[in-house]
């Protein structure tokens, strides 16, 4: 595998380029920008607007780039938004699946539709606040590897982007831990120093799920199915649509069995959840992706060894990878992995390089 460069945020880019940033004035994108300005770059912020009606976001991102004295535009990407990210994830919890927005959202709309601004402002690079590095290698690409700090490590969203998108790309906070930002934030005063930490999409509103978001934001008929038990099919009770269940769940169901039970399956054709009492059935040892995207690929046909995480809040667990000719991905667990959940993403690590992933299906 070709060597790499020692981490720098901001990689070769020469000082007093011009660096467009992902701005949302949060407390990751406003200290993004602060360490840009320190290392001798011109910052240019773009805020983008994902759903109407986005007034109050664009205000404080306009109210953090005043007082960072930094020059910021709007960008229009709700129309991208709906037809990239949220049709298609509504799509998917009508069908049973579960899926991740912003693993979606990231190759499509927030690199996909913003870096193309560049040449518009005459910007040499595209930043943004994730956590994650973007790695020079000596065969000329760029290596996607984990942020420094853990237990912030957002690479699993990015795994979709391209060789194209990662060359022109800088992350700031790659080499960051979050309570070393807060406190840039704090010295300068920002009103989003404390703020908490999102736990879900951009787009949610605190008080609901994804999926009770899209279910509310397209406004459709969903049919009522049955709950069933994973042992025998014998019916438990009625639910109102299959898309506000996934797989692993426990609680919110509705159904009393005297003992703990879980969704094992989703059958969207028969409309019906299936639920197990015994968690063993929650277990997989092998998982089969129909395809991946593969920003560092392994040699055509070769079984290696990696970590594989199959979603954002699991641990990478190890694995023996097979690529077969025809691109298909074989993955066996050393230890039978829980919940493996159709519509996330299983993304392949080696130690800290990402190599690529693909959508469970």
């Amino acid at each position: 595998m070709p060597q790499i460069a020692p981490y720098a945020p901001f990689r070769s880019l020469p000082q007093g380029s011009r660096i467009l940033l992902a701005f949302s004035g949060g407390v990751d994108s406003a200290v993004a920008a602060v360490l840009a300005l320190r290392a001798g770059y011109r910052v240019i912020g773009v805020h983008m607007t994902l759903l109407p009606g986005g007034e109050s976001t664009q205000q404080k991102a306009a109210d953090t780039a005043a007082k960072l004295g930094i020059e910021l535009v709007h960008a229009d990407c709700s129309k991208t938004f709906e037809q990239c990210v949220l049709r298609p994830c509504w799509d998917m919890y009508k069908s049973g699946f579960t899926p991740n927005p912003c693993a979606i959202c990231n190759p499509k709309v927030k690199f996909g539709a913003l870096m193309p601004l560049m040449e518009q402002h005459g910007c040499a690079a595209f930043a943004t606040g994730h956590y994650a590095k973007a790695i020079d290698a000596e065969d000329g690409k760029t290596v996607l590897a984990r942020g420094s700090y853990r237990e912030k490590d957002q690479s699993y969203f990015l795994f979709g982007l391209s060789q194209e998108q990662l060359a022109r790309i800088v992350f700031p906070l790659g080499g960051m831990t979050k309570p070393e930002v807060r406190e840039i934030a704090r010295e300068l005063g920002l009103p989003n120093a404390e703020s908490k930490e999102s736990q879900d999409a951009c787009f949610m509103p605190p008080d609901k799920t994804a999926a009770e978001f899209l279910h509310d934001h397209f406004g459709e008929t969903v049919p009522g199915g049955t709950f069933a038990a994973a042992s025998d099919r014998r019916i438990l009770g009625r639910h109102d649509g299959i898309y506000a269940y996934t797989i692993g769940q426990r609680k919110g169901t509705g159904v009393a069995m005297g003992v703990p039970a879980w969704v094992s399956r989703i059958d969207a054709g028969e409309n019906k959840v299936f639920l197990t009492t015994n968690p063993d059935d929650l277990l997989r040892d092998s998982l089969v992706l129909p395809c991946a995207h593969w920003i560092t690929k392994p040699a055509e046909a070769a079984e290696f060894r990696a970590q594989v995480q199959i979603r954002y809040r699991s641990r990478p667990a190890d694995a023996s990878v097979l690529l077969s000719p025809n691109g298909v991905v074989f993955i066996r667990f050393d230890a039978p992995q829980r919940a493996v959940t159709p519509g996330q993403a299983a993304v392949i690590y080696d130690g800290e390089r990402l190599l690529g992933g693909g959508w469970i299906p």
